[in-house]
């Protein structure tokens, strides 16, 4: 019964910070580019769990940091830029929709490459978030011309990655701790994405209060959004099913639509049918 408590604890708690993070993402970008956000991102919570995690490091066995690599290239690396692109061209609390077929690709992903055993009804799932999420996408071009909805797509690869990134912990990194884990991720994170900020003109820039206020954005989003919210995730993913875990993003839209209608974002009725339809086929294939 504990248990059971910790782990909606646990996805509660991970749907407030995370369903958060695409408002902060959209407040930084109104200073820094895609690019610029993407990397300050990683490189805050880079240095945030390096200095609370570093003595943790030597708990990962040698054979397993190649598993280590993959998971910060699909779990961290590879989202945070295509989540900042997305976002320069469509609404915050619609990025955090598609976001929500995470579980759904968990599932896809799960069956076609790590032998995870299904049921009728998830494929079933599958194939209504699918139709939602193109609902979805097709009303928001029609309605939002001056958006590029194209753009879309990248929050769907985004949650690919996502997905990728949960089978292969749950798979090969079960019996590591959560702060080793994330530390060693960030670990490999940290040059590329200086590289990436050292490439754009960031260091060149004006730091004018715009700037700064996009850069304290960015910092929350690090430091809470990535290097805490990321351990809470690992350790979910460790005392749960790599499908119950993912199904935090539920809950995300819930928050991200607060967040987007504070900020004056509007979605039209057939959006709102659109995510309904998304959350319909992520609850069924997350059905046992």
């Amino acid at each position: 019964m504990m248990s059971k408590q910790i782990k909606w604890g646990y996805l509660l708690l991970l749907s407030l910070i995370w369903g958060s993070s695409f408002i902060l993402i959209k407040k930084g970008l109104v200073g820094l580019t895609a690019f610029q956000l993407g990397s300050l991102r990683i490189i805050f919570a880079a240095l945030f769990l390096l200095v609370i995690g570093f003595r943790s490091l030597v708990k990962i066995p040698h054979h397993q940091w190649k598993y280590i690599a993959l998971t910060s290239l699909f779990g961290t690396f590879i989202p945070a830029y295509l989540f900042a692109i997305a976002q320069t061209q469509i609404d915050s609390s619609i990025s955090s929709i598609l976001n929500s077929l995470t579980p759904l690709n968990t599932l896809l992903i799960g069956v076609l490459f790590f032998r995870l055993d299904f049921r009728r009804n998830q494929i079933f799932g599958v194939l209504i978030g699918l139709v939602g999420s193109a609902l979805l996408i097709w009303n928001g071009a029609v309605h939002h011309p001056n958006q590029n909805y194209y753009y879309a797509f990248l929050v769907l690869i985004a949650s690919i990655c996502y997905a990728t990134n949960v089978n292969l912990i749950k798979k090969y990194l079960s019996d590591l701790p959560p702060l080793s884990i994330t530390t060693g991720n960030f670990l490999f994170l940290l040059f590329p994405a200086l590289a990436v900020l050292y490439s754009t003109d960031f260091f060149a820039m004006t730091y004018g209060a715009e700037v700064q206020e996009s850069v304290l954005y960015i910092l929350i989003l690090g430091v809470l959004g990535t290097g805490i919210a990321n351990m809470i995730f690992f350790k979910l993913i460790q005392i749960s099913s790599p499908v119950f875990a993912t199904s935090v993003t539920y809950l995300i839209p819930v928050v991200a639509f607060f967040w987007g209608m504070l900020d004056q974002e509007l979605l039209t009725p057939v959006q709102l049918f659109g995510a309904f339809i998304v959350l319909v086929g992520v609850y069924l294939s997350a059905r046992k």
